[in-house]
């Protein structure tokens, strides 16, 4: 088990598709600080922190829930981090890499996970 922490912000889709997306990571990250809940925003964030298991064997498909609509979900934080958060979503949902920026200590991806 490592420490890493894992920011992700949701757009596109509904309340319902971030805690989709969120419910994704986890397995991976454990539980996030907050569940996206809110209707009326266009953004979710959710925060992992703390320390993390080892990748989980790969998801079938049919175990995520589906998605309403596309989102753009991008993943920041330590690079081993969004390397597995990338990872898990590209498992887990039909995911398109939008590009990816890299800090001194920090990464940043986003991905278009479509339904």
């Amino acid at each position: 088990m490592s420490r890493t922490e894992l920011t992700v912000t949701l757009s596109g889709g509904s309340a319902a598709d971030a805690l989709t997306v969120v419910r994704t990571l986890e397995p991976v990250f454990g539980a996030p600080n907050e569940l996206p809940s809110d209707e009326q925003a266009t953004v979710h964030t959710a925060t992992f922190g703390g320390d993390t298991p080892e990748l989980p064997p790969r998801l079938p498909r049919s175990g995520v829930g589906h998605l309403s609509a596309p989102v753009t979900a991008t993943v920041q934080g330590t690079p081993e981090a969004v390397e597995k958060a990338s990872d898990t979503l590209a498992r887990a949902f039909s995911a398109d890499n939008q590009g990816s920026a890299s800090g001194d200590q920090e990464r940043e991806r986003q991905l278009l996970l479509q339904p």
